[in-house]
């Protein structure tokens, strides 16, 4: 997906409070006889819901239009009512000019649903151009709030949708909402006997929808409209849905899972908001022992000029973190927002790439160098790059809390020494031939410890494991406020020091504290803080930690299902990725690196979904770029 122009949020004429009206289309948001009233007549009936969910595990609703939020809220309410309601509820919905939260509180003022209507105002996310995943009714209801151009983003979605939602301002002053193109694109996420509903009766809108494959007929209209849209999907030819978009583990619920770090817990979280039970094995005598045991670690987002693929991934994993930590019991310490040091640019500059980018400032701000450093509590030596949404946390006792929210059952001491597959079940082994666990579901999820596993599921997977070292400086006068990064970065601890760090050595095993290592720190933290050498020769090494992150030479992560083998043990390839066969039952979230915290509730949620088949949170460009084939597919090209 290219990057997606700076959003422009949505202008509201609330004079007549019975039919907000929008300036820019010259059109009202909903009928004056009632935005959830309309819903209610044009898209549930129209889609015959609540009957069409019923029993189901999950049912999928895309929506090319959020405008104020009524339909979504109308849906909700439905399902909530409905005792034979779906397990979960997909709710997909795009929207290029979305809300600012003071307006979406205005336009809810007098909600005929008030509670739902409150919880959709205290999830709204920061108006980012991201697939935003908010979570509702303890995940139940999901809502996948695409912010950008819808043309775009159908192009990106991967999610199976059972009917759609086709809203939109008036087709004269709004035609790229009922664009034939855009229709066309309905088909390619249509499941089979998908339906569709709109207040619109609009040639170019029954003609697209003819196109695409849909049957149109006109009903009766809500109010004093004479007729509605209503379409059944029934195309001539069967669509082939892409090998690697296909669930991993549909009917599972019962999951193996190797390793108790972050990846591990955070996937039996994500598992267990879809009734997926999970077990969980690891070698050490307790959870977070190795990678993810460090006292402290960060978690923020990122920007740059082309805002490219890692730019968005961070920034959408940076934003799911966020969320999770707000519904998660509170951890022993949390210190929020984050500043970072920015050594190439002026404050000028900063500034004008922040608004060239349309990033809002609960996501980032430019920060001028006396304020960073009044924040901070460090002379900091330039303006830096404020994260409100970042911090610092114990990465143990995130996985803890994880851990406990899911309810897994957790095993430790296991060394697993093999896996495989037996009549649809995968197994553990240990090295003396005991049986460690089985389940339909097997989730690797095991680090630098679990790599030995992947060299005959996944052979030649370009994983490297990176030693690091961070080191403790005793109490101090120079001691941050906020968590603080640049080059290395800054973390106060719960007594007066603080830890520092860290070396990055691709492949060094070296298990020991390196003086050499804490001089580095040390160095590094003194410029950080910008200290003289008189201050900087105060410093006080007291303590330090080892660890190993699994890293890939693109510094992204491996979530997703693994290729199948052939005869000679080597993946099954196709020229692109979605065209490649998975392993059932198989999934990998690890190559994390040293951005587990940032990355790892996202991570977990998009492998949750390629599990079960529901909706993807991440666009499916960004899915590509953590496909664990992704290497084999280049080096094939190479090759070529």
């Amino acid at each position: 997906m290219k990057p997606q122009p700076a959003l422009s949020p949505a202008r509201i004429d609330f004079t007549d409070p019975a039919a907000p009206f929008a300036p820019a289309f010259g059109d009202v948001y909903h009928s004056r006889a009632g935005a959830l009233e309309q819903a209610r007549h044009v898209f549930l009936g129209a889609n015959d819901l609540p009957a069409r969910w019923a029993g189901r595990q999950n049912f999928v609703i895309l929506e090319t239009g959020f405008g104020l939020g009524n339909n979504f809220l109308a849906t909700w309410h439905a399902w909530a009512q409905d005792p034979e309601r779906c397990q979960t509820l997909s709710f997909i919905s795009i929207e290029k000019h979305p809300l600012r939260l003071a307006d979406l509180q205005q336009a809810h003022l007098h909600s005929a649903l008030p509670e739902l209507a409150a919880q959709l105002c205290q999830a709204w996310p920061a108006l980012t151009p991201n697939l935003h995943r908010l979570e509702f009714a303890a995940g139940r209801v999901q809502l996948l709030l695409c912010l950008g151009d819808a043309q775009a983003w159908l192009r990106e979605l991967v999610a199976e949708v059972d009917a759609f939602y086709l809203d939109g301002f008036n087709p004269k002053q709004n035609p790229e909402m009922w664009d034939r193109h855009l229709l066309k694109g309905l088909a390619r996420l249509a499941a089979p006997g998908a339906s569709a509903a709109s207040w619109s009766v609009a040639p170019q809108l029954r003609e697209g929808l003819a196109t695409a494959g849909f049957s149109v007929e006109r009903q009766r209209g809500f109010a004093n409209k004479g007729g509605m849209c209503v379409a059944r999907f029934t195309p001539r030819h069967a669509i082939q849905k892409p090998a690697a978009r296909l669930a991993l583990a549909p009917q599972a619920r019962q999951a193996l899972i190797i390793g108790a770090g972050l990846g591990g817990a955070a996937c039996a979280w994500a598992l267990a908001e879809r009734g997926i039970r999970s077990t969980v094995l690891d070698a050490q005598a307790g959870p977070a022992m190795l990678a993810s045991g460090n006292p402290g670690g960060l978690y923020h987002g990122t920007l740059n000029p082309d805002d490219g693929l890692h730019a968005r991934f961070n920034r959408a994993c940076a934003l799911e973190t966020e969320r999770v930590l707000q519904r998660l019991p509170a951890l022993p310490w949390h210190q929020r927002g984050l500043l970072r040091v920015e050594t190439s640019r002026d404050l000028a500059q900063m500034q004008a790439l922040i608004e060239r980018l349309g990033l809002p400032p609960d996501y980032v701000q430019a920060m001028p160098q006396d304020e960073a450093s009044a924040r901070s509590g460090l002379r900091l030596g330039g303006p830096a790059w404020f994260y409100p949404g970042g911090g610092a946390l114990p990465p143990a006792a995130y996985v803890a809390a994880l851990l406990q929210a899911s309810g897994a059952e957790q095993k430790f001491g296991c060394k697993v020494a093999r896996v495989k597959s037996q009549g649809g079940i995968w197994q553990a082994w240990s090295g003396d031939g005991q049986l460690l666990g089985e389940a339909p579901l097997l989730v690797l999820a095991g680090g630098q410890q679990g790599q030995a596993l992947l060299q005959d599921l996944a052979p030649g997977l370009p994983l490297m494991a990176q030693r690091g070292q961070i080191s403790h400086i005793e109490a101090s006068a120079t001691r941050p406020l906020l968590p603080v990064a640049g080059l290395g970065y800054a973390i106060a601890d719960q007594s007066a020091g603080l830890w520092c760090g860290a070396t990055n050595q691709d492949g060094d095993l070296r298990a020991e504290l390196l003086d050499e290592d804490h001089a580095h720190n040390q160095a590094q933290f003194a410029r950080l803080a910008n200290l003289d050498a008189a201050e900087a020769a105060k410093l006080q090494v007291s303590g330090g930690r080892v660890g190993w992150r699994l890293a890939t030479p693109d510094r992204l992560p491996l979530v997703g299902g693994l290729p199948h083998l052939d005869s000679q043990g080597q993946p099954m390839l196709a020229e692109q990725l979605r065209f490649i066969p998975r392993q059932a039952g198989l999934g990998i979230c690890t190559g994390l690196g040293s951005r587990g915290i940032g990355w790892a509730a996202l991570c977990a949620q998009v492998l949750a979904a390629q599990i079960s088949g529901e909706p993807c949170p991440l666009e499916a460009s960004l899915l590509d770029a953590i496909d664990p084939a992704r290497f084999a597919v280049r080096a094939q090209r190479k090759q070529g």
